[in-house]
């Protein structure tokens, strides 16, 4: 009698995952809707989808709110970038030097559970709160997901490798530059992908705390306070941070299959 042929599962294809994707956000809207529609709760408070996604689509052609959203890209973007820019080398320094690693653990374990908002009000004071607000608690909270997987990477690099490039007489930052770096290198992006997520939702918050200036936040923020409230314009600017986060990942995603198609190989396809 032959053995049995293990067959392994093929990953799905990305049309299968995005169909499933869209069909999950349509049944979402389509409860949304019903919800809206049934008048369980009054339309002054939580107005039909269709009327959520007529709103967003008509803030989409209002000058006012792409300069908001504008305003709300540009502090994300560069709060991101820094961020990646200091936790990159960072994370590579303490998971090559572990005596730095030792000295400086207690401070960086104290420093990361701080929530970002509760700094508000010392950023404030010390900078001012304009876009140099949100910048700095963007860095602040993107920082850590991405320095943490430039760690943790770095734990995985086969020591087999590196002892290899020494035996050759190479020193310490060429093992770092030809091995560790490219071993690491899909774990600083996902940490990256992480931290675009994070991002978002620290522009966005600073942005309604602070209310004031310009931005995505600031909008949904006085559309709050008005009188009565304008649920239809909070909620489709909602819409447009939620459809931001999504189309970023989705990238970076793709970024991460195309560039990394080993590491995915290897680990079997999940990203």
């Amino acid at each position: 009698m032959s053995a049995p042929v293990l067959v392994r599962d093929r990953p799905h294809s990305a049309t299968a995952r995005w169909s499933r994707r869209a069909a999950g956000a349509l049944v979402f809207a389509a409860l949304f809707e019903a919800l809206g529609r049934a008048g369980l709760v009054s339309a002054a408070f939580l107005p039909p989808a269709s009327e959520i996604l007529q709103r967003a689509g008509g803030l989409l052609l209002d000058p006012a709110f792409r300069a908001h959203a504008a305003t709300s890209v540009l502090a994300w973007a560069i709060g991101l970038a820094v961020a990646a820019l200091v936790a990159v080398p960072l994370g590579l320094l303490f998971g090559s030097v572990p005596v730095i690693d030792a000295a400086t653990r207690a401070i960086v374990e104290f420093m990361r559970p701080i929530p970002s908002v509760a700094l508000i009000p010392l950023v404030a004071l010390v900078i001012g709160t304009g876009l140099q607000l949100r910048v700095t608690l963007v860095i602040y909270a993107s920082l850590w997901p991405i320095l943490y997987n430039t760690m943790y990477g770095l734990r995985g690099v086969d020591p087999v490798a590196k002892e290899t490039l020494r035996s050759y007489g190479f020193g310490p930052l060429s093992v770092l530059w030809r091995v560790s770096l490219p071993s690491a290198a899909p774990f600083i992006m996902t940490g990256f992908r992480l931290a675009t997520g994070v991002a978002l939702i620290l522009t966005v918050s600073t942005e309604i705390v602070a209310g004031r200036g310009e931005g995505v936040g600031v909008f949904i923020y006085f559309a709050g306070i008005a009188v009565p409230a304008r649920m239809g314009d909070i909620l489709a600017g909602v819409v447009w941070v939620g459809l931001f986060g999504v189309v970023v990942n989705a990238l970076l995603v793709a970024a991460e299959r195309r560039l990394f198609r080993w590491h995915h190989a290897r680990s079997g396809g999940v990203s």
